[in-house]
């Protein structure tokens, strides 16, 4: 991680909040316009061009956020990201940008794996014991791995939580073996 970036994301994550931002959609925003920037050789080339004055790379900026559509605060944060030759860091900018912004909302980042798939209102309920059970908000990301049987293994940060068939069996036979 450089030391810029946090700088930028933080930076960021201030305006958010001092305008009353919604965090999702800013993040979708500005995903978006690195998707868009991911997926052009000739757009990245042309914005990451330092012999091109930062006029005329906003100007293409701003011709881009046309198709994209990012609010003039991302848009802003785009255009300083230009002038200060900062916009190729923007993957890592981002990351830091998200992992800011779930430090200041209190949201912690989780990873659900459950033997089969859940239809939206196992995931949604999940979800809220998670939540619970974290203390926090919660970004859910879900996992299959059939071979749990039944149940659900979830990790919040380092922290496991095996509620799995398979997990219990094991225990059993950890028990029936120490007996």
């Amino acid at each position: 991680m450089s030391v810029f970036a946090a700088r930028y994301a933080r930076a960021f994550a201030d305006v958010l909040e001092d305008k009353g931002l919604n965090p999702a959609e800013v993040q979708k925003q500005a995903g978006d316009f690195a998707s868009t920037l991911a997926g052009s050789e000739d757009l990245r080339r042309y914005l990451l061009n330092p012999s091109i004055p930062a006029s005329r790379r906003i100007a293409a900026l701003d011709a881009v956020n046309g198709k994209v559509g990012c609010g003039p605060q991302v848009r802003n944060f785009l255009a300083v990201l230009v002038r200060h030759e900062r916009l190729a860091a923007l993957d890592a900018i981002l990351g830091q940008f998200r992992a800011e912004i779930d430090r200041r909302f209190h949201i912690s980042e989780v990873v659900v794996t459950t033997a089969r798939p859940l239809d939206e209102r196992e995931a949604r309920d999940l979800e809220e014991r998670v939540a619970r059970l974290a203390g926090s908000r919660v970004r859910a990301s879900f996992r299959e791995d059939p071979a749990l049987i039944g149940g659900a293994v979830v990790r919040v940060g380092s922290t496991i939580y095996d509620g799995s068939v398979r997990g219990r069996l094991e225990r059993l036979k950890e028990q029936l073996g120490a007996s």
